[in-house]
């Protein structure tokens, strides 16, 4: 059995950080994951995409971002179970949880913090006729691992959100043509990426067709076309490509968390944002499983929440306890 004072489940950005908010306050910490490595959906969907949100950092690469986290959460030793999925989570007494994975792995622990991302996922994939044919390196995929796989080839992303606009952004460097397709004539995104994707159209760097849909694919072994449908005028486009990008973000799917009599809404987990804790006492939600009036589904919101969070669990565990943090360094060396 592994015992420690608080039990992660997510390995993502945001469970990451709350190892180091937990670690100023003397807690320790075991991360679980089904994914087997750390960094959530940032290394296992695109580690490479650059991220422009994250306070210090004009841009950082995705996995960039997860290698700092990891650095910054050394001293205080975490421990990790990772390619296993929690399934279990009991209450026993006034304060101490055990969970069990579905490899048989028992966690035992003084407070429960949820930072599983989205929860499971999988993409959200446009009704469009013969759209399987082609993935599995085929053309179509569903998120960018690495871009030089792409350069100097075609490219076509659908989609109006904060990952399409940053993929637009940065690709039209790397591949040879661009094209961009939304269904709108306005964006999701943030407005300076929007302004951005604007600059590269009047530039040429980008083809940008707005109001418009997928229509179908073409192509004998890969893809080689795609047709997209104009709302207004129902006018047909055909568009010579090596690959379509499809980004109309993630189904969430919560697995067995919906089973632990937390409230949820909306496959989120209602919280308390006083500390971000949920229904059932210990329990924490951070990050974009957690759900509340005027949420943003932002890394830096989530790392907002963890360390709330962290003093709330610590206050959990010690009751009528007052607290001190200390950071000095020896010789160049962090200590807590």
């Amino acid at each position: 059995m592994i015992s420690t004072d608080i039990a992660i489940i997510g390995a993502g950005p945001v469970g990451l950080f709350a190892i180091f908010e937990a670690g100023l306050l003397k807690m320790r910490c075991h991360l679980i994951d089904y994914l087997p490595q750390v960094g959530g959906q940032l290394s296992e969907i695109y580690p490479k995409k650059p991220i422009y949100d994250i306070p210090g950092y004009p841009t950082v690469l995705a996995q960039e971002l997860i290698d700092n986290l990891m650095e910054q959460a050394k001293p205080f030793h975490p421990t990790f179970t990772l390619g296993e999925r929690v399934e279990g989570l009991e209450k026993r007494g006034e304060a101490d949880f055990v969970l069990t994975t579905n490899m048989g792995t028992v966690i035992e622990a003084k407070v429960v913090v949820i930072a599983g991302g989205l929860g499971c996922f999988e993409p959200r994939k446009p009704a469009v006729e013969n759209l399987e044919k082609f993935e599995n390196g085929k053309g179509v995929n569903y998120m960018i691992l690495d871009p030089e796989k792409y350069r100097g080839q075609k490219m076509v992303i659908a989609g109006g959100g904060d990952s399409a606009l940053d993929w637009a952004i940065f690709l039209s460097d790397v591949v040879s043509e661009l094209t961009l397709v939304h269904r709108s004539e306005s964006f999701r995104g943030a407005p300076d990426s929007v302004n951005k994707v604007m600059a590269l159209a009047e530039a040429g760097k980008i083809n940008l067709i707005l109001n418009s849909n997928l229509n179908a694919v073409y192509g004998d072994d890969k893809l080689e076309k795609v047709e997209v449908i104009q709302n207004k005028t129902m006018e047909k486009t055909i568009i010579e490509t090596d690959h379509l990008i499809p980004l109309f973000g993630l189904s969430p799917k919560l697995g067995p968390i919906e089973d632990w009599n937390l409230n949820i809404s909306k496959s989120a987990i209602e919280v308390n944002t006083d500390d971000y804790s949920t229904n059932i006492p210990g329990i924490y939600a951070i990050g974009d499983i957690n759900t509340y009036t005027n949420k943003l589904k932002l890394i830096l919101c989530g790392f907002h929440e963890a360390a709330l969070m962290s003093h709330s669990a610590y206050q959990y565990m010690n009751p009528g306890v007052k607290y001190t943090m200390k950071y000095t360094t020896v010789n160049g060396v962090s200590e807590f």
